[in-house]
């Protein structure tokens, strides 16, 4: 990341350095969410003119950032109607669909990925809407931001000599660790790899012992669904360095990854993944409903039976 670059988007303009009442009326209506005095105010240029000015309490943020805030919906489409820059940053380099995000404000995250929002968020901030949503479970949002082309696969943007495990620990890895079994299944659905949720393969080569979703599903007790989804999905069974002597005793989840290296893939499964990967490839997960097959293989493919 460039560091430079980082500080001069959020440097304030000079209008911006004085807190002028054309702002402070802007933000006022906002925080009240009134958008009809909002409105008013924006048809006329004194205050349109700072329609994107940071500036308020807190964070220092735009209008459109603090709509999204409080989740304001109808203060919101207001702002994106009169020009509001969807993707404005706040002093923290996050973008409205990041706060959003954040605070759970669903119908906000479908007004402003409608509006052109980057789905990724911003480039400059080390965290990303994904992240967010698996991280909270919020499955729904998690949805809305995948189907709108978020990285399934996207991990914390952290410098090359700071690699360490958690840098490459995906959505699927805190989806995993948080006890979010719908958003880890909505993940693996979208193409999240399985093995290590991870597809920067420079970045992997760096860590001396990266750890795969299975192990770290096993270090943390998840449930047993978590190992079954992961087999099913395509994980490499016999990457985990584990002991798993069939001798001793053990739970449930490593009895399915030992069941699962003693038991070959079905040929119907096998098919299933080779169909999966190849449409993963071409950037279309979502492809298998066009598929001109019966509707029962459909619903297989999208590992609905």
């Amino acid at each position: 990341m460039d560091i430079t670059k980082i500080f001069s988007l959020l440097q304030p303009d000079e209008e911006e350095d004085t807190d002028t009442g054309e702002k402070q009326a802007l933000n006022q209506a906002v925080y009240n969410n009134d958008s009809y005095t909002l409105d008013q105010l924006l048809c006329q240029e004194r205050y349109k003119r700072f329609i994107n000015s940071r500036s308020g309490w807190g964070v220092p943020g735009t209008p459109l950032r603090l709509a999204a805030a409080y989740g304001h919906l109808s203060c919101l489409q207001v702002l994106l109607a009169h020009g509001a820059d969807v993707d404005s940053l706040d002093v923290k380099a996050q973008t409205p669909l990041f706060t959003a995000v954040s605070h759970g404000h669903l119908d906000c995250v479908r007004v402003l990925l409608e509006a052109g929002a980057c789905p990724g968020g911003s480039i400059y901030n080390n965290c990303s809407p994904v992240l967010t949503a698996a991280r909270d479970g919020a499955v729904t949002i998690l949805q809305e931001l995948l189907g709108h082309g978020a990285e399934v696969n996207v991990k914390a943007k952290l410098p090359v000599w700071a690699s360490n495990i958690a840098s490459c620990s995906g959505p699927l890895y805190l989806a995993a660790v948080y006890g979010h079994l719908d958003c880890f299944r909505l993940l693996l659905l979208h193409g999240a790899d399985p093995d290590y949720n991870c597809t920067d393969q420079h970045l992997l080569a760096r860590i001396p012992r990266p750890r795969t979703l299975l192990e770290i599903c096993l270090h943390h007790n998840c449930e047993p669904e978590y190992i079954r989804l992961l087999i099913d999905f395509g994980a490499n069974i016999y990457l985990p360095s584990l002991s798993l002597d069939l001798n001793s005793q053990y739970d449930k989840s490593t009895a399915l990854l030992i069941q699962a290296r003693a038991t070959p893939r079905s040929l119907l499964s096998q098919a299933r993944l080779v169909i999966r990967r190849s449409l993963c490839h071409t950037s279309q997960p979502q492809a298998i409903d066009q598929l001109d097959i019966p509707p029962m293989l459909i619903s297989y493919l999208k590992h609905q039976l």
